[in-house]
């Protein structure tokens, strides 16, 4: 299941994100958006986890918790 996280800090880096779904279950992909130009976070990224249960798990405790002081957003990817 593939996952958006939204409204991240520009400071989060892919591998504190790794970190935070790991918590929750396998994680296969971990992809942090970045502008092109200049290499910086654009504050989102997809999380690809295989388990569906373990997904929707992590949606359900991390959604609009508290990650470097933003309150992030976590829903099924469109």
């Amino acid at each position: 299941m593939k996952l958006l996280v939204r409204n991240l800090s520009r400071s989060t880096t892919e591998q504190e994100i790794r970190i935070i779904f790991s918590a929750h279950g396998s994680v296969t992909e971990c992809n942090l958006v970045l502008d092109q130009e200049t290499g910086k976070s654009k504050g989102f990224a997809f999380v690809e986890m295989p388990n569906e249960n373990e997904a929707k798990l992590a949606i359900a405790s991390l959604h609009e918790t508290r990650v470097a002081k933003n309150k992030i957003r976590v829903k099924i990817a469109q």
